[in-house]
């Protein structure tokens, strides 16, 4: 049981963010969560490093998992974006539409080709989380791996867009890492004030 798994884990050691208290500080105005989730963060972090402008931005969130979707969704409406979740089942009209009038587009549904890369708008910034190992009898372990986005398309029309793989993970891997640095750090600040 998913539930019952979060509600045990001690929140001062959440390196994941999962946490039900750290996901629902992060949904609200001006408050921090003690870790925030690694992929969502990975997510922020590139395109505050790509200098991706997201105030009164369309940003489109495709996936609406607890992990990945729904905190991306706040981080983002967090920076002023204006913020719009599709997903699988979302008609493939509706999807089409959200995904033409994005600026931005967070790809996270873990649907291999789901987001037609002729349905990218010109300019925008594509962050492809989804990593899915498709039947390939030409590559030596049988399968190759795809994001959600049709990514030989969508590359000639996205500003900028993060391949798949090597993209988001290596990114989330060092969100992990500053979770735990963080959190450790303040354990041992907690242990040294109860100390003196």
């Amino acid at each position: 049981d998913e539930a019952a798994v979060l509600d045990e884990i001690s929140l001062s050691k959440d390196v994941d963010g999962f946490h039900p208290v750290n996901i629902g500080l992060l949904a609200l105005k001006g408050r921090e969560p003690s870790a925030t989730p690694c992929t969502p963060a990975a997510v922020m972090e590139m395109l505050r490093r790509s200098n991706v402008v997201l105030r009164g931005k369309a940003a489109v969130v495709v996936g609406r998992s607890n992990i990945v979707g729904m905190p991306v969704s706040l981080l983002l409406l967090a920076k002023d974006a204006s913020v719009q979740i599709v997903h699988s089942q979302t008609p493939v009209d509706e999807l089409e539409a959200a995904v033409r009038s994005a600026d931005v587009v967070v790809a996270c549904a873990g649907s291999p080709g789901l987001v037609k890369g002729q349905w990218v708008k010109e300019g925008a910034t594509v962050i492809d989380v989804a990593i899915n190992a498709v039947d390939d009898a030409s590559k030596k372990r049988g399968y190759r791996l795809t994001g959600d986005v049709e990514f030989d398309v969508a590359v000639q029309r996205a500003g900028k867009i993060s391949p798949v793989p090597g993209g988001v993970g290596p990114m989330t891997i060092a969100m992990l890492m500053r979770n735990t640095v963080t959190l450790a750090g303040k354990q041992l600040q907690g242990a040294k004030e109860k100390a003196a």
